[in-house]
């Protein structure tokens, strides 16, 4: 079967962030990735751009655009991914998209719900992919694993506490100084709490109800390198608490709560604890940071420790990365993996029907979370406090 010929949107010699060419680039030019796709063009914020990104990425032999509309008529592409800023997402895939090709958008979907629900219709997508790469990662379907295997029973509650800690409490980069508005949609909450409290969804359920808190506990944030502070509007810490959807691993009624805080945690304390209280035991999931989706918090030991109740011990149990992920940077991991399962299905043929363990999450599971995030900063923004 032909390859599928991929546009890569935002791979730029002078990005603000890498993700594309950390998490996409590598898969592509891999030999796995070889096997089913082909990377043909670059979309950048103008032609001349484009050709430097070709230069510094040492692929001269790929197409240069540098408007979305030219993209979308070139009738030889046939998946356009996106990995720019949060707020020209919509901008720069919509034409593609009405032009009838695939799209990879990396998560946040957009920067509001009114532009995902625009930019979909308000229906399905089959042939998509949102980047909402924690639901394929190894570590949650180990998880997911032992929980349908009835280690701890079915589960109670349970309590996910995470930090931000990849960027300080005070300051922010001057490269990512829009993480303080919210209107751009881009933020340590969407992001980072966004891919946590999706694949906490996909191994528990999503919430049947929940009631949601937030403090803008730094209204004034400095800018590394410089004397520059700069007024945030986006709320630094998040609680979120209530009940989940049985999807058959919880009792009715279960209770989650989630807290997240931007920033470290205490000193030499864990960046991210996730415990679930079952009807025979206990796990509990340790590791450095949240970004567990996209492998920066790797950097020290990632845990899932069993207490089983009636032996009283406590054991580790094991997860690892399939050998084929292992042969590529971490960051490009769990992406490999949305790429794969997409491969597979288109060339099956394209089956309306896709099993279960296969599934991969396309623009409509981005627009649900949308949905969820616009109903938990309407509840937080209800404090007048934040509203400054």
């Amino acid at each position: 079967m032909a390859p599928i010929r991929v546009a890569l949107i935002g791979l730029s010699a002078s990005a603000k962030v890498t993700w594309a060419a950390d998490a996409h680039l590598p898969y592509l030019l891999s030999e796995i990735g070889r096997k089913h796709y082909e990377l043909t063009a670059l979309l950048n914020s103008s032609v001349e751009a484009a050709e430097s990104a070709k230069a510094t990425f040492n692929l001269p032999n790929l197409k240069a655009y540098g408007d979305p509309e030219s993209l979308a008529a070139d009738p030889d592409i046939d998946l356009v991914v996106v990995n720019t800023r949060v707020d020209i997402h919509y901008s720069v895939v919509e034409p593609s998209l009405r032009a009838g090709k695939a799209i990879f958008v990396e998560w946040p979907l957009t920067e509001d719900l009114a532009s995902a629900i625009r930019l979909t219709n308000g229906r399905p997508v089959p042939d998509s992919i949102v980047g909402l790469q924690g639901r394929v990662a190894p570590l949650f379907l180990r998880i997911k694993d032992i929980l349908v295997a009835g280690t701890i029973g079915k589960v109670f509650n349970s309590e996910i506490t995470a930090y931000g800690n990849l960027l300080e409490r005070e300051r922010l980069p001057e490269s990512l100084e829009y993480f303080a508005e919210r209107k751009v949609g881009g933020n340590p909450i969407n992001i980072h709490y966004g891919h946590m409290i999706d694949y906490v969804h996909e191994v528990l359920g999503d919430w049947e109800s929940f009631n949601a808190r937030g403090q803008i506990q730094r209204h004034s944030l400095g800018v590394v390198g410089s004397e520059k502070h700069i007024k945030s509007d986006v709320p630094d810490y998040v609680s979120v608490h209530g009940t989940l959807h049985d999807k058959g691993l919880t009792v009715p009624g279960a209770l989650l709560t989630a807290t997240f805080r931007l920033g470290q945690p205490f000193k030499d304390d864990h960046g991210f604890r996730w415990t679930m209280n079952g009807e025979k035991g206990e796990l509990r999931i340790t590791a450095p940071g949240p970004f567990l989706m996209s492998g920066d918090s790797y950097y020290g030991p990632v845990t899932i420790e069993h207490y089983d109740h009636a032996s009283n011990e406590v054991k580790k149990l094991e997860w690892d990365w399939p050998d084929w992920q292992k042969a590529l940077p971490i960051r490009a991991r769990a992406t490999a993996e949305l790429y794969e399962r997409y491969a597979e299905w288109v060339e099956s043929g394209r089956p309306s029907a896709v099993r279960q363990e296969r599934e991969w999450p396309r623009l409509e599971a981005g627009v649900r979370l949308m949905k969820e995030f616009d109903d938990m900063f309407a509840q937080i923004y209800k404090d007048h406090r934040l509203n400054v």
